[in-house]
């Protein structure tokens, strides 16, 4: 009997790990430069523009080494470009494009920052920092300047990564948040780092 149930309680587990789509990203966050690899191979083995390699390692020139470790832009699977999608749909509705964006970029710098989850989907739902995972707004589809605003972000990744933080000072306020530098203000948002 207790054969069975072990055997059972297996099976149920096989069946639930491997039934359910990953949720991480689809990056390897570093690069290891291998003796003969170029700034422009490695770009084109990880399906990003070399400049913006260059730009996430503060590269003036495209010479590298081996053994460096080069910064890779976020390149999100489907579900996680939808999620970020929906988080900046939910969380600057009624802003500027340019809102958009930049609630998108916060999302991927935190992704590049050491202080927070190596993924898309680990920031978003890391304890309380987004109020549409809250409340449930998250759930709710991204209109099409939503996903623009996000493909745009993640075309500008690395030649942007102050911000690591934002809120709307009408609807909320953090003594932690005040102790943070402002870069800059677009709509309702406070930008900081």
């Amino acid at each position: 009997m207790f054969k069975k149930m072990v055997m059972t309680g297996v099976g149920v587990f096989c069946v639930l790990a491997f039934s359910f789509p990953t949720q991480g990203s689809a990056n390897n966050d570093t690069h290891t430069v291998q003796k003969g690899e170029s700034l422009y191979k490695i770009a084109t083995k990880y399906d990003v523009p070399t400049e913006q390699v260059k730009a996430m390692n503060n590269k003036s020139s495209v010479e590298i080494h081996p053994g460096e470790q080069l910064q890779l832009p976020v390149v999100p699977s489907k579900y996680e470009k939808d999620l970020l999608a929906r988080l900046v749909e939910a969380e600057a509705k009624g802003e500027s494009y340019a809102g958009k964006v930049a609630v998108a970029t916060v999302v991927l710098n935190r992704v590049e920052s050491d202080i927070f989850p190596d993924s898309i989907h680990g920031v978003i739902h890391e304890g309380i920092q987004f109020s549409p995972v809250l409340n449930g707004t998250i759930d709710q589809p991204a209109g099409e300047e939503s996903k623009r605003a996000v493909q745009e972000a993640l075309a500008y990744q690395g030649y942007d990564r102050e911000s690591l933080y934002f809120y709307n000072p009408d609807k909320a306020q953090s003594s932690y948040l005040s102790s943070k530098e402002v870069t800059t203000i677009i709509d309702n948002h406070v930008f900081l780092r």
